[in-house]
């Protein structure tokens, strides 16, 4: 099978670099070509998940093997942003305080990966990344983005719903909350302690019912712009939940668990007043120190210069979750 090499993201202009068509599974190819089958910025903090900066931009490689693309989640009448600015506007307190850590967040180890799903579920399981992606369809679906910070994007993500975990786990009757852990080592991790963010309720959690997981939007991305999910955006598996603010969805997760209880998650723990454990787009409640009746959609020059759109309800998907908050 011929490898096809698709420029890396310096190469692109910006009009280039939103894929419009065919999005593809390197993980998948390499498996195959293997023999093994297809395969604010200070305390008090603010956050919009914890997405890491990475100089890595995906694989590069592309197969004649189609990801299926979602009908119900194709971009419509949005405009993607482009990848060369959602790659450089992100958080990962674990490594650091700016938006510009991509250099310091390499240090994530993404190599051997694991993730282990338990709890109250009749089929407690732990995946590899190859078990992910061959047991549930990789699918393409492009979301809008909000950060509690009052930013947006619209980002092309590849992954697989929620409920498919699910379904395959089998939580029983007792669970009604669902725990979401990152990875975390100190010895590593070297952004926020010290007499500044000290103590910091690590490792970072957060924290869905089970209900709100099982909504068809519920997503896990493996993937974003065609490519393998490179670090800046939560490598190699991250929650991706559109209609609620950035920092509900958890990045590089490491364990699921089943629970009876409400979990306790890191920003909530924080600041329960600042960052409530629902955290739904809401134009209508502001935050403590800002509204959230407009945003900024991230584009080119500064900040400050960026366009602002009025904030949707649900971040525009009422239509899909609004009955879970009746």
């Amino acid at each position: 099978m011929t490898l096809i090499k698709v420029p890396q993201i310096w190469d692109i202009p910006d009009r280039q670099i939103t894929p419009e068509s065919v999005f593809m599974n390197r993980r998948k190819l390499l498996k195959g070509l293997m023999g093994a089958g297809i395969t604010a910025s200070l305390l008090p903090l603010t956050a919009c998940g914890q997405q890491n900066q990475s100089t890595n931009m995906g694989s590069g490689y592309t197969t004649p093997e189609a990801i299926a693309q979602n009908p119900e989640f194709l971009k419509g009448d949005l405009e993607i942003t482009p990848q060369s600015l959602s790659s450089k506007y992100n958080n990962f307190y674990e490594f650091g305080t700016t938006k510009s850590i991509q250099q310091a967040a390499q240090a994530l180890p993404t190599e051997n990966w694991k993730v282990e799903v338990g709890g109250l579920v009749k089929n407690p399981q732990t995946y590899d990344m190859d078990d992910l992606q061959n047991k549930f369809e990789i699918e393409e679906r492009v979301y809008r983005f909000r950060c509690v910070e009052a930013w947006a994007m619209v980002v092309p993500w590849l992954g697989f719903p929620m409920r498919k975990l699910i379904e395959a786990v089998e939580p029983t009757s007792e669970a009604k909350f669902v725990r979401f852990t990152s990875w975390y080592d100190k010895q590593i991790s070297t952004g926020p302690s010290g007499n500044l963010f000290s103590p910091l309720p690590w490792p970072y959690t957060e924290g869905l019912r089970i209900e709100e997981m099982a909504n068809e939007l519920a997503f896990f991305a493996t993937g974003i712009y065609g490519q393998d999910l490179p670090k800046q955006h939560g490598a190699p598996i991250r929650q991706v939940i559109p209609w609620k603010y950035g920092f509900k969805g958890a990045k590089s997760i490491v364990k699921i668990e089943f629970l009876e209880t409400q979990p306790a998650t890191f920003w909530n723990t924080i600041d329960a007043k600042e960052y409530d454990f629902e955290a739904n787009v809401n134009p209508d409640k502001p935050h403590p120190r800002w509204s959230q009746a407009t945003e900024r959609l991230i584009s080119d020059g500064s900040a400050f210069s960026w366009p602002r759109q009025p904030t949707l309800h649900y971040n525009g998907y009422g239509e899909w979750v609004a009955h879970l908050y009746g």
